[in-house]
């Protein structure tokens, strides 16, 4: 087969008493491809590595025998079928023993089924899972990826011990469920978090305190204030870089942030104020930070807010505020490539307020917004963004009152 070619074939299961089942296995030179099948008596063995795709087909049940002339499959998609606890036979994956990859999104699962210890990849998003026992992962001890999104766990149904099976683990979802806390006993190994859409309140000091290879927490649309936020909850993560915080109830930026964090999404919060020095102890520095939605003014910014961001910080989004003003501390940093100050009340575009007129270097600056403020363009200085090497990049236009065509 050609570079870049696929093929599909398929292969149907009889499931004696259930409806009748069509699997297609499509293969490409990027993905392996179905190499021999042969017939042996009333089942056809196959060996490959490619994908079997059973998705969308309504299946409602898999007896113990169905996967048994699939010794060699690696990957098994059932997504979007209609399979429970009752259908799926307890033993139904037991002779995939070299399976590495399990999709069952979209099904009707209330518990997690056996399966094979070769997993790599499980995905469980969007069924009906009523809880994680002790034993739900046991033996899955080379799991790295693991997706749970869009079920009814909660704080009383997810085991202490239930992650402790997966060691390998680097990447967990947990998102659109009804946890109020982050659940105890993540792996130490854990890369990446995802908790969206919770109703987590509270950040404790010891909920993360083994996950020291953590490099990714997301915990946006959640209902988090900063005095729920205990003081040392993250600041002792080494290897934390991005940490999401946006859609919370948050009215300043957080204290004792990561010190290694790199970007930090706090848009969509009601944030009125940046305390002085709150970045101060950062190193190397914040590369992004995203302040957009909410509801700071200028007031709410001070000349040491930004300490710490000098060269770091390459983006800074403060669009759809409050602000009155152009923010106090912006000359001071010199990396910044990118500042969005649009949909503000912001009036006048002072000299020495984005561009230094006594500095002779240009600004890194690649991209600047101001529309839709208050800004009369036939006040702005003329040297305002002198510092700036592509005047296009500059965007003004339209401002309140006026048209596009002004």
């Amino acid at each position: 087969m050609g570079p870049g070619r696929e093929r599909e074939d398929a292969l149907t299961w009889d499931s004696r008493g259930a409806s009748s089942f069509e699997c297609v296995f499509a293969a490409s030179a990027g993905v392996g491809e179905v190499r021999s099948g042969r017939r042996e008596g009333d089942k056809d063995t196959w060996n490959m590595a490619a994908p079997c795709v059973c998705t969308e087909n309504e299946i409602a049940k898999i007896p113990a025998h169905t996967f048994l002339g699939l010794p060699n499959l690696e990957w098994l998609d059932l997504s979007k079928n209609k399979l429970d606890a009752r259908g799926l036979h307890p033993g139904a994956f037991k002779n995939l023993t070299q399976l590495k990859r399990l999709n069952l999104d979209g099904n009707r699962l209330s518990t997690v089924p056996a399966l094979p210890a070769s997993l790599q990849e499980l995905k469980l998003n969007d069924n009906h899972l009523q809880g994680l026992q002790h034993s739900s992962f046991r033996g899955l001890s080379k799991l790295l990826t693991l997706e749970v999104e869009g079920n009814q766990l909660h704080d009383g149904n997810i085991s202490p011990l239930a992650f402790r099976p997966l060691g390998s683990l680097l990447y967990l979802r947990l998102d659109r469920n009804q946890l109020r806390t982050i659940p105890p006993g993540l792996p130490a190994s854990l890369q990446e978090l995802h908790l969206g859409a919770n109703v987590i309140e509270e950040v404790t000091e010891r909920t993360l305190n083994r996950s020291c290879s953590l490099s990714v927490l997301v915990l946006s649309n959640n209902r988090l204030q900063e005095d729920r936020l205990a003081p040392r909850a993250w600041i002792d993560l080494p290897k934390l870089e991005t940490l999401d915080l946006s859609h919370n109830r948050l009215v300043h930026v957080p204290s004792f942030l990561p010190r290694g964090l790199r970007r930090l999404l706090l848009h969509h919060n009601h944030i009125e104020r940046i305390p002085g020095y709150v970045f101060a102890h950062m190193k190397p520095g914040l590369e992004f930070l995203h302040l957009s939605y909410n509801s700071l003014r200028a007031d709410g910014i001070h000349d040491v807010s930004f300490w710490g961001l000098r060269t770091s910080l390459a983006e800074l989004l403060l669009d759809h505020n409050q602000l009155q003003a152009i923010p106090r501390g912006l000359l001071g940093l010199k990396g910044l490539q990118v500042l969005r100050l649009s949909h503000n009340k912001i009036r006048h575009v002072p000299l020495n307020s984005i561009c230094d007129t006594r500095a002779a270097q240009d600004s890194n600056l690649i991209s600047t917004r101001l529309e839709n403020n208050f800004i009369d363009r036939r006040r702005i200085p003329p040297t305002a963004f002198s510092c700036i090497r592509a005047y296009h990049s500059v965007v003004l236009q339209p401002q309140q009152g006026e048209g596009e065509s002004s």
